[in-house]
């Protein structure tokens, strides 16, 4: 059924020359799309170099149309083995790499595929030892990764995984990502006392695990650090906090390598608390919160970012207790795309009945909003007061508070926003996300700044590969 039999042969002959411990044998493939192959696979070690020598477990799916397309890789851990979430691994093993991305017959081939493995794993290691009590609780995961490897790929199933140990807790949140970010938000969250239980996911390698030692050291009630997916079951936020620190060149490059990220992680979190409500706070969040929604497949309601959310406490507070202007701080915004092209706005358009009175009001505001807008640009984002915004959030989602917020939520359909893009607009929030978005006051330059930030959004996410 190989359509290129000669040449696959040829190159799988070439394969065990250098690879003499790979097994090879014909199973049947099950794809997304629920349609099956027989396919031609292979297991085996290779050799990777990380301070000491380690042989790490591969399993390689060869399609029918090789070597004109490339092969389905993953990653074929034992009991003992922990899956490290990085760059090219994704949660369940499956690995994505630049050469898998360009392959081109003749210049690509299954040896040199596995030479920029080991090379990727040499600078990133994919695998990491388990404890005796975190390979206890990795059994069942590696059953769902046997899975999938084995070629079902039933994203949608309705298995529980390691959720026992959590069961009964009623408030959880987990925080994904171990960064000063991360641990800023576990440590609000914690303080503002929302949650019965907040897990911090550290998904950087052993080097980096520093970031959290004096979290351990000084253990917080109803705190929890773990490395394992599953330790997320049954949350109900989860607040993303992770950017690539890879050497990307460009701007693209940067957002690109978040993107390869969350690819790994959005499928593990949207597995293990299908019910969760997303809150990203990854940069740039517009996008990133794009990303969130496409990989989760979640309904919009439950995909939300930080947006202005910060800002718009900030320039509701200067407008109250630096202004003086208490009764228009009730009715302002800081909506649309976060950072220098975000923009205020209102709620209210009931100024003063008289035509020339409501002008003179509405110029009033707009004074009153400059100068606000002024102080707010000295206050910089640092990772404690983001923390505080999304304690802050956390705490209106998980106690069904049914407030408003300016959060990054999907805007099609808004302002004639026709393409699928998230910017921050004021919203109702409660346990299961948005509940409703708020009309804004119809204000034409507003509006043409939304569809102008709407539109830069759209062309960068058009250059993404998801």
């Amino acid at each position: 059924q190989y359509k290129f039999r000669d040449l696959t042969v040829e190159e799988l002959k070439n394969v065990n020359k250098t690879y003499p411990n790979f097994t090879f044998s014909m199973n049947t493939y099950t794809f997304k799309d629920g349609s099956q192959k027989d396919l031609l696979n292979f297991s085996g070690t290779v050799p990777v170099k990380y301070g000491n020598s380690y042989n790490i477990p591969i399993h390689l799916w060869i399609l029918d149309s090789h070597p004109f397309a490339p092969p389905i890789c993953f990653l074929k851990p034992t009991a003992n083995m922990g899956i490290l979430v990085g760059k090219h691994v994704d949660a369940h093993g499956r690995i994505y790499l630049p050469y898998l991305q360009n392959w081109s017959h003749p210049k690509s081939t299954v040896l040199g595929l596995i030479k920029e493995m080991i090379a990727k794993f040499e600078e990133e290691l994919p695998l990491y030892s388990l404890s005796s009590s975190d390979a206890a609780r990795q059994s069942e995961l590696l059953s769902y990764i046997a899975k999938i490897t084995e070629g079902e790929t039933d994203m949608k199933s309705k298995s529980k995984i390691g959720g026992g140990k959590n069961e009964g807790c009623f408030n959880k949140i987990t925080v994904v990502g171990a960064g000063d970010l991360g641990t800023a938000c576990v440590l609000a969250v914690a303080a503002k006392g929302a949650a019965d239980k907040v897990v911090l996911l550290d998904l950087s390698d052993g080097a980096a695990k520093g970031g959290t030692m004096d979290l351990e050291i000084f253990a917080l009630p109803d705190v929890e650090i773990s490395r394992d997916f599953s330790a997320s079951a049954d949350s109900k936020v989860v607040v993303l906090t992770v950017n690539s620190l890879g050497n990307a060149q460009t701007y693209l490059d940067v957002i690109q390598s978040n993107v390869d990220l969350f690819r790994g992680i959005i499928p593990a979190i949207s597995h293990y608390s299908q019910n969760t409500v997303l809150l990203v706070a990854s940069h740039p969040v517009e996008v990133m919160t794009y990303v969130s929604w496409k990989l989760s497949a979640f309904p919009k309601s439950r995909v939300i970012g930080v947006g202005a959310n910060l800002d718009t406490e900030r320039f509701q507070y200067i407008l109250t207790n630096l202004l003086k202007a208490q009764a228009l701080a009730k009715d302002a915004w800081i909506i649309g795309e976060q950072g220098e092209d975000k923009v205020p706005s209102w709620t209210s358009c009931n100024l003063v009945a008289n035509q020339t009175e409501a002008m003179a009001a509405c110029n009033s505001r707009e004074k009153m909003a400059n100068r606000a807008m002024e102080v707010l640009k000295g206050k910089g984002q640092r990772s404690w007061s983001v923390g505080l915004s999304v304690a802050d959030l956390t705490d209106t989602i998980l106690k069904d508070k049914r407030k408003v917020h300016s959060v990054s939520t999907l805007a099609k359909g808004c302002c004639n926003i026709n393409s699928e893009v998230f910017l921050s607009l004021p919203c109702i929030l409660g346990t299961n996300g948005v509940i409703e978005m708020v009309k804004l006051e119809e204000d034409p330059l507003v509006q043409e700044k939304l569809q102008s930030s709407a539109g830069s959004i759209h062309d960068l996410q058009q250059q993404l590969k998801l």
